[in-house]
């Protein structure tokens, strides 16, 4: 069986909330559940000031488009490119060919934006523990864990930094635990 990736769906600026509701609708009624799993579209929030009053307004960050993380099959595909309002994949030319997916490095910072990605790290450290930096400008550093945040998936790390103790922030990502 294939693995879920992510795909983008071109619709008429708009009509994207349409969109995603009629393909939710069409993946219920068609039992495509186990191929077709989530359609989102990003937005933000943004903060207005008009005459003094302040003013929250969403904004979608792609306007026109829908992602969809689904497993490519002939039938998931049928339904996304025959929901109506579609009007094709992203990376597909058309002619019966299947679309790309999205690669990691561009859908990852969109879903962390958005609050609905979390990578989990296998990264068995505590207080106090030595770890070593292995990206960043820190690379190749050593240091000692001093806060652990779980929910940003960051720790701070005591470093030797021009012979002065220095707190940095670094991710989950860009240490290891020191042999």
């Amino acid at each position: 069986m294939e693995e879920k990736k992510w795909y983008v769906v071109q619709t008429y600026s708009g009509l994207e909330n349409v969109v995603k509701n009629n393909l939710e609708r069409r993946i219920e009624s068609m039992g495509m559940e186990n191929q077709i799993f989530r359609v989102i579209i990003p937005e933000e929030t943004e903060v207005e000031i008009k005459k003094g009053v302040k003013k929250e307004k969403v904004k979608k960050i792609f306007p026109g488009y829908v992602f969809i993380e689904m497993i490519v099959t002939d039938e998931s595909w049928y339904v996304v490119r025959n929901t109506p309002n579609v009007t094709g994949f992203i990376g597909s030319s058309g002619k019966g060919a299947k679309p790309v997916p999205l690669p990691a490095d561009e859908i990852n910072p969109i879903l962390k934006k958005l609050g609905l990605h979390r990578t989990e790290y296998d990264l068995d450290v505590k207080l106090g523990d030595m770890v070593r930096i292995k990206s960043g400008p820190f690379m190749g550093q050593v240091g000692e864990v001093d806060d652990i945040d779980y929910d940003k998936m960051v720790l701070k790390v005591l470093v030797d930094f021009f012979g002065r103790q220095t707190t940095f922030e670094i991710e989950f990502s860009q240490v290891e635990k020191n042999q």
